[in-house]
């Protein structure tokens, strides 16, 4: 008989639980605002969980086909990220996507009877890209970070623009994502048509913001998701105090933004410094 660990101790399901109650806190995620999805490895989980018992299928309209047989922690559909760290297995699930990549298979968790978040579809659109750019790609992460979603109603949309005046709020913003942000058009969230938009974007870009709504962050490990959104959200609080107080009266320059990258090994989204002679 094989004696497995308590799955409530496993790295990754700690890891959910303090970031969605992170998150929580730091008003980013009311009610069931938000949700994660992160990608598991089989022998992780193998020490925790029997892999082959599958407790329930959930079918799909999305055809999840390219990540068949891969393995995610994910946020539960109406779950609340401030009840997570209290009932784990209610509010989080690990799901497994089916051979055939048209159905998840439950293996633990959403205990209730629920499903895993809505914006499953746009969860695996984005796994998918990002994991042809980067192989050690892992995590998913959306969420209503508060001072983004204002500067999306003060701020032009211009991506560029946008990402620019982010790098100029806080030295680290160039350093922490080079690349900039994409943004999208306002779209009704849990469509496909969002999660492809989003996924188009994280071609280039780890973050993406969606206007008036919220943030979509990729990344390697659970921390760097939520310190690439915390630097983001951090530089747009700054732009928020900055306008409060009357308005930006100096700002770090182009060239020492240029400078910054250079000294980080860092190079620039191409077309936002204006660098001259």
């Amino acid at each position: 008989m094989v004696v497995q660990l308590d799955i409530l101790s496993a790295n990754f399901v700690q890891e959910m639980m303090n970031t969605t109650a992170n998150l929580y806190r730091l008003g980013w995620d009311e009610r069931n605002g938000g949700n994660i999805s992160y990608l598991l490895k089989e022998e992780e989980l193998i020490p925790f969980l029997n892999v082959n018992r599958v407790i329930r299928t959930i079918p799909m309209q999305f055809d999840a086909s390219a990540l068949a047989g891969k393995y995610f922690i994910v946020t539960g559909s109406g779950k609340y990220f401030k009840n997570v760290i209290d009932d784990p297995e209610e509010n989080l699930g690990i799901i497994k996507v089916a051979n055939d990549g048209k159905s998840v298979e439950v293996l633990w968790g959403f205990k209730d009877g629920g499903s895993p978040t809505s914006e499953l579809p746009s969860h695996f659109m984005g796994h998918i890209q990002r994991l042809q750019v980067d192989p050690d790609h892992r995590v998913i992460m959306h969420c209503h970070a508060t001072h983004l979603i204002g500067m999306t109603f003060t701020h032009s949309l211009d991506e560029k623009n946008f990402s620019k005046t982010l790098w100029q709020m806080c030295t680290e913003c160039i350093v922490v994502f080079p690349e900039g942000l994409g943004i999208i058009p306002w779209m009704v969230p849990g469509t496909d048509a969002i999660g492809r938009a989003t996924a188009e974007k994280m071609k280039d870009v780890r973050l993406v913001l969606w206007p008036h709504h919220g943030i979509f962050g990729a990344g390697t490990t659970m921390d760097e998701t939520f310190g690439l959104i915390e630097t983001a959200e951090k530089a747009a609080q700054v732009y928020t105090i900055v306008c409060a107080q009357g308005g930006v009266k100096q700002t770090i320059s182009d060239h020492e933004l240029q400078d910054l990258a250079e000294a980080f090994g860092v190079v620039p989204r191409p077309g936002i410094l204006e660098l001259g002679l």
